[in-house]
């Protein structure tokens, strides 16, 4: 069996097309009130806050790459296989990924920021405060984030070939339940 018949990898593939629909939102959402007196600093605040702190959480802790946000298989029922692709998330790869998303997400929440006044008539946080179209971004943030993440682990782990995995030792159960997050 190889990776490539692993239906969850394929699952978190559709990240490909949702975090574009999820920028949008965020950008709907903080066309919902006027910048603040300090844009850059509300910026790099959320974006800290949404992104840097979840990321550094990701790099000690991958996520689990049959998780799907909250929900994941039973670590007992799974294959000698799977518990080798658990063990290649902590490869330099997936945590390069990682940190590529991150600052790409302070690149385009900035941009967006700067730009999402042009929504202000769609947006669904129209004419609350500044500080609320924030923290609504914050959760928006990290779940781009999570489904970055998500993405980047699943294309490394496809293209890893029966081969490959013939070296790499299994994670046991008590290794995964510590070593790899699952909301």
């Amino acid at each position: 069996m190889t990776t490539r018949r692993e239906p969850i990898l394929w699952i978190q593939l559709l990240a490909l097309g949702i975090i574009p629909l999820e920028l949008l939102l965020l950008r709907m959402v903080l066309g919902g009130a006027a910048l603040g007196p300090l844009p850059p600093l509300e910026r790099l605040l959320t974006w800290g806050v949404g992104v840097l702190a979840p990321t550094l959480s990701l790099w000690k802790r991958p996520a689990d790459w049959a998780s799907l946000l909250i929900l994941r298989p039973p670590l007992k029922k799974r294959t000698k296989i799977q518990l080798q692709l658990s063990t290649l998330q902590k490869h330099p790869i997936p945590r390069i990924g990682l940190a590529i998303g991150a600052i790409s997400l302070l690149a385009l929440f900035w941009w967006i920021d700067q730009s999402a006044l042009i929504v202000y008539e769609l947006s669904p946080l129209k004419d609350n405060s500044r500080l609320i179209t924030l923290l609504t971004a914050v959760p928006l943030l990290a779940l781009i984030l999570w489904q970055w993440h998500q993405l980047c682990q699943s294309i490394w782990l496809l293209t890893r070939t029966e081969e490959s995995l013939e070296n790499i030792p299994c994670i046991t159960e008590t290794q995964l339940g510590k070593e790899r997050l699952c909301l």
